[in-house]
């Protein structure tokens, strides 16, 4: 049975009571929850935003209260999500996050959370190769502590190339398979998986549906959004050029991710786990109640494809 959940990081001005007692209302199954610190975050699009802050669960008071709400609104949290760069070529910003990550990760097993969700990092100035030397060495000691915790890591597929921002390698490097075999020869747990979101394949020019099938037993988490590929506009800049020149993220069925054969797939491989929305579509961002309607509209039309 998949659980129908929704990313926390859209209701970004609200608190975790709000949050759950909107999933609650509106008949979700499930959220993941944005723990970002609340101090030294980057303030791009949907970052920063902490809806659970793993720096006070310490308390236990605290913990009970987090475990209580969720009960008693019958939601749980279908993973915690920290979305930095932990392969800046800032050594210091490099450390801060890779050590709230680890935070993160021991965060999931004080509040039974199966699943910690964020990026690999890349230092866009440098290729595929270095990057990967850079992985190495980095992320050892966060696969470790995921080992000692017993906690799922889904790594989200986003190359994080958007604008000059990111010029030119992107801020994320697990961008397509050749990369997460790579990923997944260096750190052979079973534990390190995916957090796979289909759009990030679309303006790729890749196909969404095959990884489902190839990379079955390391999804461990799903992002549902949906992307539309301007070709007009691709026609005039070319696949060279910044992503957001030629594409844009929209709402589920608003896109050119075909939902029928993605879900058909997650049927056939049998996942079972927590299938999420994610809001990023700019046309839906006017008020709080477009971001009302945004997410009721994906649950609505991500309804007709559960069981």
């Amino acid at each position: 049975m998949l659980k129908l959940g929704f990313v926390s990081a859209i209701l970004a001005d609200f608190g975790f009571e709000h949050v759950v007692d909107f999933a609650s209302k509106h008949e979700f199954s499930c959220l993941e929850m944005m723990c970002w610190p609340t101090e030294g975050g980057e303030t791009r699009r949907y970052a920063g935003v902490t809806h659970i802050n793993v720096d006070k669960l310490h308390d236990p008071h605290q913990v009970k209260y987090i475990k209580s709400y969720l009960h008693e609104k019958n939601i749980s949290i279908s993973g915690l999500g920290y979305y930095p760069n932990p392969l800046d070529a800032d050594k210091a910003k490099s450390e801060f996050y890779i050590e709230h990550i680890k935070k993160v990760i021991r965060a999931c097993n004080t509040l039974g959370v199966p699943v910690m969700n964020t990026f690999i990092g890349r230092d866009p100035k440098k290729n595929i190769e270095d990057n990967l030397k850079i992985f190495k060495k980095l992320w050892k000691p966060i696969i470790e502590t995921a080992e000692q915790e017993g906690i799922k890591i889904g790594i989200e597929n986003c190359p994080m190339f958007f604008t000059n921002d990111e010029w030119p390698g992107g801020k994320n490097l697990a961008i397509s398979p050749v990369v997460w075999d790579r990923m997944f020869e260096t750190f052979k747990t079973p534990l390190f998986g995916l957090n796979y979101d289909p759009s990030h394949m679309i303006f790729q020019m890749m196909d969404e549906i095959k990884p489902i099938y190839q990379y079955k037993d390391r999804l461990h988490h799903i992002h549902l959004k949906d992307v539309k590929v301007y070709h007009d506009k691709l026609d005039r800049v070319g696949i060279l050029a910044n992503p957001l020149e030629y594409h844009s993220p929209k709402l589920p069925g608003l896109g050119d991710v075909r939902w029928g054969k993605f879900f058909a797939a997650l049927t056939d491989v049998r996942y079972r786990g927590p299938v999420v929305i994610e809001v990023e579509d700019k046309a839906f961002e006017g008020s709080p109640d477009d971001v009302t309607k945004a997410i009721l509209q994906s649950r609505n039309y991500i309804r007709q494809y559960l069981p």
